[in-house]
């Protein structure tokens, strides 16, 4: 689950339970403050993720822990790489899921 671009349908559909497994694998991270974010994120949506999301969700773990955790917090935005529709999304995503 890289950055090759998806067929528009393909993007919409239900994420399998193996690919699921892979990416929930894949969020683990260095950072509490990024593994708090990401078992809400996975708390609330992992029911209903799309291939596209978990392609987005997938560039965001690309990231240094530091640079993921200025996104989440809103110090910064997305940049040149990691500004797609499907990243937003999914940051958008995890940003809502702050919890209490």
């Amino acid at each position: 689950m890289g950055n090759e671009a998806l067929h528009p349908a393909d993007k919409h559909a239900r994420l399998d339970e193996r690919a699921l497994s892979k990416l929930k694998w894949r969020c683990r991270r260095g950072l509490l403050e990024n593994d708090l974010f990401i078992e809400r994120f996975f708390a609330r949506h992992e029911s209903s993720l799309t291939v596209g999301q978990a392609q987005g969700l997938s560039v965001l773990m690309d990231l240094a822990d530091n640079d993921l955790l200025d996104l989440l917090l809103r110090r910064k935005e997305p940049q040149a790489g990691t500004n797609t529709e499907e990243v937003r999304e999914v940051l958008e995503m995890l940003r809502t899921c702050r919890g209490p």
